[in-house]
């Protein structure tokens, strides 16, 4: 694993779940108020991505069922 300091640019980033893992394009970082490390096994960083993807379709589902709610339903004699 490499070494970074915690101003390494991670400006177009997003955070995992209110974790210390951070994405920023194909790679992984654990990043804590001291430092960040870029994490390298790929077994970990395997994880990490389904994860994120588990993450993703779990919002989309959240948007799913909200936008269902925000359309009224069909009166009776049009179902």
């Amino acid at each position: 694993m490499s070494m970074r300091t915690s101003s390494s640019p991670l400006a177009r980033s997003e955070r995992l779940a209110r974790s210390p893992a951070i994405q920023r394009g194909d790679q992984w970082w654990l990043v804590t108020g001291s430092g960040s490390i870029l994490a390298t096994d790929p077994t970990f960083t395997g994880e990490l991505d389904r994860f994120a993807a588990a993450m993703a379709a779990a919002d989309r589902a959240v948007v799913d069922l909200r936008s269902c709610q925000d359309v009224p339903p069909a009166p009776r004699w049009q179902r």
